[in-house]
C-alpha cells in the first residue's frame, strides 16, 4: 500500500466515483459514508477508502463554506491595489493579516494585488479603508469596486475536475 507522502507525489486522477462521492459531499458535507454507499450503490468501506484517498492526494479537503450574508457581511468589495516603494508580496501579506480580508491574490495587469473583502456597514468599512489599509506601507493607490451581486462564488472545487 502506498504511504501519504508518495500519494501526494503521485498525480492523482479521480474517477466517475470519486466526483460523485465529491458532488454529494459539496451538497451536504457531513453526508455518512452508509448514505454515500447507499446514494452510490457501493459499499462503506469503499467509500471510507475513496474519502481518504481523495483527501490524502489532495484532490478533496472537507471544509466548512461560510455564507457572505448568512454570516453578516452586508457589504463586499473587490479592491484593486497598486504597490509603491515596497515588494507586492509583502503588502500582500500584511494585508492578509486583516480579519476583514477574504482572499488575497497577487495579480498582472492594472494592479498588483487585488482583495475582497466583507464588511458590515459603511462605517466599518470606512474605519477598515481608512484607518487598517491606511497604515500598511507600500499601497500607492486603491480601486475599489463594491458588490451588487455575486451570481457566482465557487470555493469548494476545481470546476471540471
Amino acid at each position: 500500500m502506498e504511504d501519504e507522502a508518495s500519494l501526494k507525489t503521485n498525480e492523482y486522477i479521480p474517477d466517475d466515483l470519486d466526483m460523485k462521492i465529491i458532488r454529494l459531499l459539496q451538497e451536504d458535507g457531513r453526508t455518512s459514508t452508509q448514505d454515500i454507499a447507499k446514494e452510490l450503490s457501493s459499499t462503506s468501506s469503499t467509500i471510507r477508502k475513496r474519502i481518504r484517498r481523495l483527501e490524502d492526494t489532495g484532490t478533496m479537503r472537507v471544509v466548512a463554506v461560510t455564507d457572505f450574508a448568512a454570516a453578516g457581511y452586508d457589504l463586499l468589495l473587490a479592491i484593486g491595489i497598486e504597490v509603491d516603494s515596497r515588494s507586492a508580496e509583502d503588502v500582500a501579506m500584511d494585508l492578509a493579516e486583516l480579519p476583514e480580508v477574504f482572499s488575497v491574490n497577487l495579480t498582472t495587469g492594472a494592479n498588483d494585488i487585488e482583495l475582497l473583502v466583507g464588511a458590515r456597514s459603511f462605517d466599518e468599512l470606512s474605519v477598515f479603508l481608512h484607518k487598517e489599509v491606511a497604515r500598511i506601507k507600500g499601497i500607492g493607490r486603491l480601486f475599489p469596486g463594491l458588490t451588487i451581486d455575486v451570481y457566482k462564488y465557487q470555493s469548494e472545487m476545481v470546476p471540471n475536475l
